[in-house]
């Protein structure tokens, strides 16, 4: 067999155990392992695995990855989620759609902290959907924004999945998170307009309820001045050059764990709790960051990823055709995979052939484009029916709510991310605006 049909058997048999629900670090190891033993044989393969595990976690830049979920684990513990939420309800609940609207707010900040697209789903959704039906909001209207707030953990800074795309890549993480800041911030804002306009066309789907004195608005505020400052110190002392990300990450830790102990909502019961859970979740990770290295080398040898660079810069194919299909592959495959297996799976092929090709840009802010839009775009295929994974997060969480009526609830944010997608591909220049100004 020729190379090139070697890596279509590898990419064949990996979606094949994927869809009969093999783990998914599993999946890419053994494939990636019969791939090079194939290609190069057992002594080949062995003399590789002797090294390649020591080699890969033994970079220093992926210390950031377990200290930024602890620190999201310690946020969760310490119920920042609810603080956030009621802070959000105070000032946007007394709109109609406001509850909705509260809960993409307490998203997007708790994504700040948290770093994980289904750990914001989760532990937002378990806060918010019972407000949002004991105020009469329909199923559809709370689980719809649940799923797609949770998306938010990926984009906003800081994000895991956005350090494994800089590791992957070899780009500045700060960059990145800067890079990310504008685009999140219109999701945001995306989000809390389709509500609106939602509400306006089903009034009785999100009703809105009594508001609060100011008196009590600005109250609500101290509920949250923790994640404020967080939030500061970890990204201002990163943007500021102060330390680098996984110095911020210790911070915000250190911070989260002390504010956690003064508030009496973090004993060291629950701080022991975190870093087992976190080691888990690490270890998870980790596993998935092997297989697909292993994969991905297999796949290097068939020469595969470089030939299709070569030819994607040889045959005249218009940038954005090209662009265009790769975002509606990352929408199908998003559908079935996790964010961050996609990344690692994918990034590796995709990323030489989209550099080898002439958007007009410098290849720095033509990596950070693409970062962002794989970012969104994945985004979008968490929320897309019928299998979207926050989509079926969310169902589990509320099973009384049926799948039909969590699809339709997710459309009117479906239509938003295209939109985004829409506005993100035209101008570039909104992801690395930011990055230009701080960074000079």
């Amino acid at each position: 067999m020729s190379p090139v049909e070697i890596s279509i058997i590898m990419v064949v048999v990996l979606l094949a155990l994927i869809f009969l629900r093999m783990p998914i670090a599993l999946a890419m190891a053994v494939v990636g392992a019969g791939g090079y033993v194939v290609l190069s044989g057992w002594m080949p393969l062995s003399a590789y695995l002797k090294t390649a595990i020591v080699d890969k976690y033994i970079s220093y830049d992926l210390a950031v990855i377990p200290l930024f979920i602890l620190m999201g684990q310690i946020a969760t513990k310490t119920g920042i989620s609810r603080a956030i939420f009621t802070a959000s309800n105070a000032w946007l609940g007394h709109w109609r759609g406001g509850l909705a609207m509260a809960s993409v707010a307490g998203c997007a900040a708790f994504g700040s902290i948290c770093g994980s697209s289904i750990a914001t789903a989760t532990t937002m959704g378990r806060v918010a959907l019972p407000e949002m039906r004991r105020h009469g909001y329909s199923g559809a209207l709370g689980a719809g924004t649940l799923a797609a707030g949770g998306t938010l953990g990926i984009l906003i800074p800081p994000s895991v999945v956005l350090i494994i795309y800089a590791l992957l890549t070899e780009q500045n993480i700060v960059k990145l998170f800067l890079a990310a800041t504008i685009p999140g911030l219109l999701a945001v804002l995306g989000f809390i307009l389709a509500i609106g306009v939602y509400v306006r066309l089903f009034p009785e789907e999100g009703p809105a309820h009594a508001g609060l004195p100011m008196r009590e608005r600005i109250r609500s505020l101290g509920g949250i001045w923790h994640v404020a400052l967080v939030f500061i110190a970890v990204l201002g002392g990163i943007y500021g050059g102060v330390f680098t990300p996984a110095e911020g990450a210790s911070v915000g830790v250190v911070l989260i764990a002390l504010t956690g102990f003064l508030m009496r909502s973090l004993s060291i019961k629950g701080l022991f709790e975190c870093v087992i859970e976190t080691a888990g979740t690490t270890a998870m990770i980790f596993a998935i960051i092997f297989g697909a290295d292993l994969f991905n080398v297999a796949l290097a040898l068939t020469r595969v990823p470089t030939m299709a660079a070569e030819w994607v810069g040889t045959a005249g194919i218009a940038p954005m055709t090209v662009l265009m299909v790769v975002i509606l592959f990352y929408i199908v495959m998003g559908c079935i995979m996790d964010s961050l297996s996609m990344i690692l799976l994918t990034v590796p092929v995709f990323f030489p052939a989209f550099m080898a090709m002439d958007f007009g840009m410098d290849p720095t802010h033509q990596a950070l484009w693409f970062g962002i839009i794989t970012l969104i775009v994945v985004e979008l295929g968490m929320i897309t029916p019928p299998v979207g994974l926050n989509l079926f997060m969310i169902s589990a969480m509320a099973p009384d709510i049926p799948t039909r009526k969590i699809f339709r609830g997710a459309v009117p944010f479906l239509l938003v991310e295209c939109l985004r997608i829409a506005i993100i591909v035209a101008f570039p220049v909104l992801t690395f605006w930011l990055v230009d100004i701080v960074t000079g």
